[in-house]
């Protein structure tokens, strides 16, 4: 049977439906769906994303050739059904050519508008039409569109403007107009020729005049920019696999560009920035796609409601705006319910809230697309809760609605109010997605990393800018609406963003920001409220958010759904105590060597460390151990009544040791010894490897001692709780063992310790002595260790160090290069490798339970912390993973979804 490779709808019939977005990618799919539910869409099909691989293992010859008839049956049907011809002069069928992967992807990947046009078909359509301004405006576009995206015409430098922009803008100057919309039949005509030239000059290639040559260019384009460097930026942001592809899809245009009752929009069903259940969205009149999230010309809103929110950030008059800035609920109020009904259609149809493209032809809608619309954190846990709330949702979806690591951009701080009531306003804008953000000025993307804190200073943003708005604290454009491409990337990113700020005058060239009669220059200060809109001179200070009820509702629907628990890594009270608050139901890792560098307890290690013989350890360790029982009271108090894994020693001892000559002669002197003693001291520590060397249980198997002290401060500490009260539940953990004896014989020291206390105390606890698993040795021999420890914790920063053979601390010389040429599709430090570091945790959970039914298994290395580690950790049947404090909701939320993906 042939491969179907070409799929199309149209007239309410579709070969293809929402399930298949896999193969026709999200765009694709979506028409298809809608066509069937009976929402005008101009008829069309879709290319599959299988092609685009094809494309890229076979070539274009090949690929040209496995198309070509199912393209061409796929146009006659479109023919058929608009009574135009494709490549006709006087009746042409014009086209959109427009990318689709299964993810969505805003703005990372190519599309060309009006394909079809020529020197010919222009004439005709400007005569079908009885419009000749709108023929050669749509000409116009086509080849400025068509010779960025297939052509190459881009800005020779970074301090250029968009060469066509350039064009045009020396043609208004030269004409007097301020607006694209001034322009003249003469004026287009002159820069269709004016482009043309352009494009010969500077790229070498005349422009293509078949429409046939044209459409397959386009097709090419599309599928080449799933490789362009802003898409190939965005997979490795959003975690989209390179394999996937994407679909291209080909639709009959529609032209918002006809005149006064024609326009172009893109709408929300919901607030994208903060999950308000208020349709909204922006449209402009006589104008193509393109226009709107360009960020061009700044558009109106679609309700009329929002019309006059807009018109109050922006102090415009009610009178002005129902004059200048009417809404389309108040300029097309026909189209407007039509368009209302459709979008309250979708989102029922879809269960979520909707991102809309659509067309307004003579007063007739057409919708272009509708996906799941892209959101802040704060918007996705509204929008769940409140479709839960109406009963769209049941809760287990609405947990499931949650992008785990999205639930960070809630714990990012805010402005305080205070200093917010003191700061100097500069300008105002459009509060484009949430958040608060402070840094110094830059205007180019690619210089984003040029300070530590910056703030992206543009006019408006383009695709290309991805990278520099990712690394960006904050992102500032001068012109723009709520949908413009700043805006919507940025709430994806959940970034703080302020759009659409008139008041700005940017010059590239000299790299200033000039505000009234204020100069900013690149590196000053600046401050954004992306809540909103207001722009502020220098750094306002900030403080930590206040969750609501929505987010605590969450965190209920994860706690019903999960199996795993989530503790968290802390090693101070105040730590353990955020993490309480976020749900954490223990610590799954406390590293007592953060401890030993407060204050004057330093040089009570160090003299530990320098101490030539048992006796003078052991005293020195004495002066550390109320220290030591004093913390892990603190810990244990702050954790009650639940379990507190605490690590011994783990840290090869040269770590506290000075290496500078200044640090090492201030040593000798409170030390009461010779520099010479201390230079020797710090020599005999020195290491080759010391990540492989006296670390670890190593340490305390070579000096028993400082194991005694440190088992002796957790049982003082925990009797002393008891004591007051407080039900403790320690877990004392074991390093870096790679023998079966190296436990045992930590083992038998902490027990044998334990069991003193108790004689000099008079009183017991219960405690558990347990293993870090972090060499590939211990988890290949879990099952012998298994029969002396009581707890598993795999530790898998070093694991994955030791199982790689990458050194952590150096791995970032090569491993974005690995990730750029497709060696790995992660960083391992980061995700979970679960092909190969995660056979060793499974085969070392596994292999301890048959030892040890029952034996308690958890992770607490930063991958406990990342959704699809978690997921794998539930998979392998752990109890718990840990993390950082503030990565326990998401960690919370992660676990719950793996649980329920698990069982579905």
């Amino acid at each position: 049977m042939a491969v179907k490779r070409v799929y199309t709808f149209g007239n309410g019939e579709a070969e293809g439906k929402a399930d298949m977005k896999n193969l026709l990618g999200g765009k694709g799919a979506n028409l298809a769906e809608m066509n069937l539910i009976g929402v005008p869409v101009p008829p069309g099909f879709t290319i599959t994303t299988d092609v685009c691989s094809e494309y890229n293992d076979l070539g274009r010859d090949k690929v040209l050739e496995l198309l070509k008839s199912e393209i061409e049956e796929s146009i006659t049907k479109i023919e058929n059904l608009t009574q135009t011809n494709f490549g006709d002069k006087n009746n042409p069928l014009l086209v959109s050519v427009r990318s689709g992967a299964r993810a969505s992807m805003p703005g990372m990947m190519d599309t060309v508008l009006n394909l079809g046009l020529n020197e010919d078909s222009v004439a005709g359509i400007a005569k079908k039409s009885g419009n000749e301004r709108f023929a050669w405006d749509s000409y116009r576009r086509f080849v400025q569109m068509y010779g960025d995206v297939v052509l190459g015409m881009k800005p020779v430098s970074k301090e250029e403007i968009d060469p066509f922009e350039k064009i045009m803008e020396d043609v208004k100057l030269e004409k007097g107009v301020d607006l694209d919309t001034d322009l003249d039949v003469s004026d287009l005509k002159e820069l269709v020729v004016l482009f043309k030239e352009a494009v010969k000059e500077q790229t070498g290639q005349g422009f293509p005049e078949s429409a046939w040559e044209q459409l397959w260019g386009a097709i090419l384009a599309v599928f080449d920019s799933w490789n362009n460097d802003r898409a190939i930026l965005y997979r490795r942001m959003e975690g989209i696999p390179d394999e996937w592809g994407t679909a291209v899809n080909v639709q009959a245009m529609v032209y918002g560009n006809m005149g006064d009752d024609s326009a172009t929009g893109v709408a929300f069903t919901r607030d994208a920035g903060t999950g308000e259940n208020m349709f909204n969205g922006e449209y402009l009149i006589n104008a193509q796609g393109e226009d709107v999230v360009a960020g061009i010309r700044t558009p109106q809103q679609i309700t009329k409601e929002g019309s006059i929110r807009w018109a109050k950030l922006q102090d415009i008059l009610e009178e002005d705006r129902v004059m200048m800035y009417p809404s389309l609920e108040e300029a097309m109020p026909e189209v407007f319910e039509e368009l209302n009904a459709v979008q309250k259609k979708l989102e029922m149809h879809y269960k979520d809230m909707q991102d809309l493209e659509f067309t307004v032809q003579d007063k007739k809608l057409w919708l272009l697309q509708t996906r799941n619309g892209k959101r802040t954190g704060a918007a996705m846990v509204k929008i769940a809760m409140d479709l839960y709330r109406e009963g769209i949702i049941d809760d287990k979806l609405a947990l499931m609605r949650v992008e785990a690591n999205k639930l960070d951009e809630l714990l990012h701080p805010v402005f305080d109010m205070k200093a917010i009531g003191s700061a100097n306003e500069l300008a105002k804008g459009l509060p484009a997605s949430p958040g608060a953000a402070s840094g110094q000025i830059i205007f180019f993307a690619d210089e984003a990393n040029k300070y530590e804190n910056t703030i992206l200073v543009r006019i408006e943003t383009s695709p290309e800018d991805l990278e520099g708005m990712l690394i960006a604290k904050g992102i500032l454009t001068a012109r723009g609406g709520m949908t413009s491409h700043a805006a919507v990337v940025a709430r994806g990113m959940g970034k703080c963003c302020v759009s659409g700020a008139g008041a700005l005058k940017i010059d590239y060239k000299e790299r200033t920001l000039r505000i009234g009669s204020d100069i900013y220059r690149e590196g000053d200060w600046i401050s954004l409220n992306g809540s909103s809109g207001k722009v502020y001179a220098g750094q306002v200070k900030t403080r930590m958010p206040d969750l609501d009820g929505d987010f605590a509702s969450i965190m209920d629907f994860a706690s019903k759904y999960t199996r795993m628990s989530v503790r968290t890594n802390a090693d101070t009270p105040k730590d353990a105590k955020v993490a309480r608050g976020f749900g954490a139901e223990g610590i799954g890792l406390c590293r007592t060597e953060h401890m030993f560098f407060e204050g004057e307890r330093i040089k009570t290690v160090r003299e530990m460390i320098l101490s030539s013989d048992e006796e003078g350890r052991r005293n020195a360790l004495a002066k550390l151990l109320p220290y030591q029982k004093s913390d892990f009271e603190g810990i244990l108090e702050a954790m009650q009544g639940y379990g507190v894994t605490i690590r011994l020693l783990d840290p090869p001892l040269h770590e506290f040791v000075p290496h500078t000559e200044a640090a090492q002669q201030e040593m000798a002197k409170e030390m009461g010894i010779s520099l010479a003693e201390v230079k020797t001291k710090v020599s005999d520590l020195s290491e080759f490897n010391p990540m492989l060397g006296h670390r670890g249980c190593r340490l305390g198997n070579t000096y028993p001692e400082i194991t005694e002290m440190q088992a002796r401060a957790i049982v003082e500490a925990a009797i002393a709780l008891k004591k007051r009260g407080v039900i403790t539940k320690p877990e004392i953990m074991v390093p870096l063992i790679g023998t079966v004896e190296e436990f045992k014989m930590q083992s038998d020291i902490i027990n044998k310790t334990a069991k003193t206390v108790f004689e000099e105390t008079g009183d017991t606890i219960e405690y558990m002595v347990g293993t870090m698993i972090e060499i590939p040795r211990a988890a290949l021999t879990a099952d012998k260790v298994a029969e002396f420890a009581e707890f598993f914790s795999f530790g898998t920063n070093d694991l994955t160090q030791m199982t790689f053979g990458y050194s952590r601390d150096d791995a970032n010389k090569f491993l974005p290069i690995y990730i750029e040429k497709g060696i790995l599709k992660n960083d391992p430090f980061q995700v979970l490798d679960q092909t190969g570091v995660g056979q060793l945790v499974e085969m070392g959970t596994k292999k301890g339970r048959s030892a040890k039914p029952g034996l308690k298994v958890g992770i607490c290395g930063e991958h406990g912390g990342e959704p699809s580690s978690v997921g794998f950790c539930n998979s392998v049947g752990m109890d718990y993973v840990s993390c950082s404090p503030y990565r326990v909701p998401i960690a919370r939320v992660a676990a719950a979804q793996a649980h329920i993906l698990s069982e579905d």
